[in-house]
């Protein structure tokens, strides 16, 4: 029996709320359990200063992560000095996925600013950052394209992402943080909505694992990222 009483390859309850916020261009609170995220689009008419150097064309998305002090069960300092090495990894995991799922060059000199802020942790939120970031970056295309401010949709094809792990030797979909917190194996899984890889971080926490279990708990996430799928495609302005 799961922590949280659910079946192995079932997962924890998906609640989405768009156009959360009001100031950015696209935003919602994505809640997998009780994991939430505020992710959030905003979009600025210039390009970074590398890619005006290099003459580059297109536009580009980054991607910025943060644990609100109160979202764990122990306190989280803020981050006022500079983010921690764990925050610019998922920092740089976020912008990397959307930049997967976009033709930048149909961004016309323009820079969306992905903001991910975790009000409640209880594993999973590089995952649900991910996923919900998708959704608010659909908004916000959405928009640009109304407005006329740009001509061609870039959003070649929705992502998600979702966790799955093993602990006693079971394979597990969706772990929560007690799960997380003691799993064996630890995998994040990041696929197009055509079921092909942007990323897989897959980590032996506790114990090594085979092939075929690797590809058991691929098949988990695959069975998850359709639902997550099937959430998106109902995100509108």
């Amino acid at each position: 029996m799961r922590f949280d009483k659910r079946n192995n390859d079932q997962m924890r309850e998906i609640k989405v709320t768009p156009n959360f916020l009001q100031n950015p261009a696209g935003s919602v609170m994505i809640e997998c359990g009780k994991t939430r995220v505020l992710c959030s689009a905003t979009i600025v008419d210039e390009v970074p200063p590398w890619m005006r150097a290099q003459k580059v064309k297109g536009g580009w998305i980054t991607g910025e992560y943060q644990l609100l002090p109160t979202s764990t069960n122990t306190r989280v300092r803020r981050e006022r000095k500079g983010a921690s090495g764990r925050t610019q990894e998922i920092q740089r995991l976020i912008g990397r996925s959307l930049r997967a799922a976009c033709d930048l060059e149909k961004l016309d000199n323009k820079t969306i600013y992905i903001d991910c802020d975790v009000i409640d942790a209880d594993g999973g939120t590089r995952c649900a950052s991910i996923t919900g970031s998708m959704m608010a970056l659909r908004i916000a295309i959405d928009k640009l394209l109304k407005d006329n401010k740009i001509t061609e949709d870039p959003i070649k094809y929705n992502i998600a992402a979702i966790s799955v792990g093993m602990v006693n030797e079971t394979e597990l979909l969706d772990l929560c943080y007690e799960e997380d917190s003691n799993a064996d194996v630890d995998m994040n899984v990041i696929m197009t909505e055509h079921f092909e890889i942007v990323e897989i971080q897959g980590t032996a926490e506790g114990k090594t694992f085979s092939r075929k279990q690797m590809n058991n708990m691929l098949d988990l996430a695959e069975k998850g990222l359709t639902e997550l799928f099937k959430v998106q495609k109902n995100i509108s302005i």
